[in-house]
């Protein structure tokens, strides 16, 4: 075959071209088919956007981006500001990227003597049931020493900037502060058909808590006065069983007492001058990805926070939400497309804005400090996982992301992976609208599994 071909090349080439072409000619095709279908499917998009009941009474954001062309496929109001409600945490996650190591700095302390002196870094892990065993305790356990808990110099303020206020007492809205102790929050629970708590965790809270007089049968909720730990319940039978979770009112001797309590030995308060101390050595407690995953997965605002004021402790030695975010803005945000109106970690201020484009921007920044394969591992997963469960179902997982969701004011922004198997980076921001949220997910659902089945 070989001979035969090389003595007839002009026949050989006129075959090699007429294949070339034929090659080139279908891929040609394909080309124009999946651009003409694209283009079908952002004219149903813009449809949406501007006809679709779910979006004409709000205010919608929307950024479609390509990694590997490095182009923005798809933009509606993508450079306008939304209120990012808790897509904030993942400036809250970029942050401990860029800052914390793999391991978490559990405490700092130093010795003097026969005395142990220890000083929180903002660890969220210490006795937190929702996170892998702290370090942390076995070492205050066996230390050996007498314990001392070093309060810090420069306290930051127990709730954001911008926080609704009478949220106080909610799970969602745990104070911030330099020694975390059990997530900071207080468990109660009740049994099917018992009129008071069957259980408190921490039960140093117990005697904290006192039955009323009940004036509101349907209401089962413990109440917690807004300038102390007091706890009011009121006194009926539960029609099932039900746990909830308060946040802390701290103090420098609530927090002496819960270790002690806890590791059956006495830690007092240091009463000396705090800056004459070097706090020179360091306890790591669990692994930095551990408290990723979960503040991603559930959205915990605690752990938002306090990722925060761990990396403010690591620029500066101060515990203050502000010195984070002024040095992330300075040092690794100054390139986004607008300059993100940042004021917490959660997300629960209303002060936030961010506008889309800038949302694709950080994520195509935080896939550089962290793998896709293991950021799908952390983020809430369509129809699987987290926030996502039961949403954006499908066969097969496509949506990625962390979702934001204030009254008013929904956003997801994260990775679509489409039938074709392209991986995209989106940001979808809705603010100001007023049909019911379940509607509003409904119609970014649509959008989202157009971009799926076409792209």
């Amino acid at each position: 075959m070989f001979h035969e071909y090389s003595k007839n090349p002009i026949k050989l080439k006129i075959r090699s071209t007429n294949v070339n072409l034929a090659l080139i000619l279908a891929l040609a095709t394909l080309l124009i088919t999946s651009c003409s279908a694209i283009k079908k499917t952002n004219k149903k998009i813009e449809k949406d956007f501007y006809e679709a009941p779910e979006f004409k009474k709000g205010f919608a954001g929307f950024a479609l981006y390509d990694p590997v062309s490095d182009k923005m496929l798809y933009a509606h109001n993508a450079d306008k500001y939304f209120t990012p409600a808790s897509n904030t945490k993942l400036f809250s996650l970029y942050t401990g990227l860029k800052i914390l190591d793999d391991s978490i700095p559990g405490l700092k302390y130093t010795i003097k003597g026969d005395s142990l002196i220890f000083k929180g870094t903002g660890d969220p892990s210490f006795l937190n049931p929702d996170l892998p065993e702290s370090n942390v305790l076995n070492f205050l356990k066996d230390s050996g020493k007498k314990l001392f808990y070093a309060p810090p110099i420069h306290k930051e303020k127990r709730l954001g900037p911008g926080w609704a206020w009478d949220d106080y007492d909610s799970y969602y809205s745990a104070e911030k502060i330099d020694l975390p102790i059990y997530g900071n929050l207080i468990e109660v629970k009740f049994e099917e058909g018992s009129s008071s708590p069957s259980s408190v965790k921490p039960q140093s809270f117990k005697d904290s808590i006192s039955p009323v007089k009940p004036t509101d049968p349907t209401n089962k909720y413990t109440q917690r006065d807004i300038a102390s730990n007091k706890m009011e319940f009121q006194e009926f039978k539960r029609t099932g069983d039900f746990t909830q979770h308060i946040p802390f009112h701290f103090s420098n001797k609530l927090i002496t007492e819960i270790i002690s309590d806890t590791i059956q030995d006495t830690v007092k308060v240091y009463t000396g001058d705090i800056k004459e101390l070097n706090f020179d050595q360091t306890i790591y407690s669990v692994p930095a990805d551990s408290i990723y995953k979960q503040m991603m997965q559930v959205s915990d605002n605690f752990i938002a926070e306090q990722i925060l004021l761990m990396a403010a402790d690591k620029v500066s030695d101060s515990l203050k939400t502000s010195i984070a975010i002024d040095h992330m803005k300075e040092t690794y945000l100054k390139d986004l497309p607008d300059e993100p109106m940042w004021y917490d970690g959660s997300g629960l201020s209303r002060y936030n804005l961010f506008t889309p484009r800038s949302m694709v921007k950080l994520i195509q920044k935080i896939e550089k400090e962290m793998p896709v394969e293991k950021l799908f591992k952390i983020l809430a997963v369509g129809g699987e996982s987290g926030t996502l469960k039961n949403y954006y179902k499908a066969e097969t997982p496509y949506i990625y992301a962390k979702t934001g969701t204030l009254r008013n004011n929904h956003s997801l922004s994260g990775f679509l992976v489409t039938k074709s198997g392209r991986i995209l980076i989106f940001s979808f921001m809705n603010s100001n609208y007023t049909v019911p949220t379940s509607e509003l997910k409904q119609g970014m659902t649509r959008i989202m599994e157009r971009i799926r089945d076409n792209y």
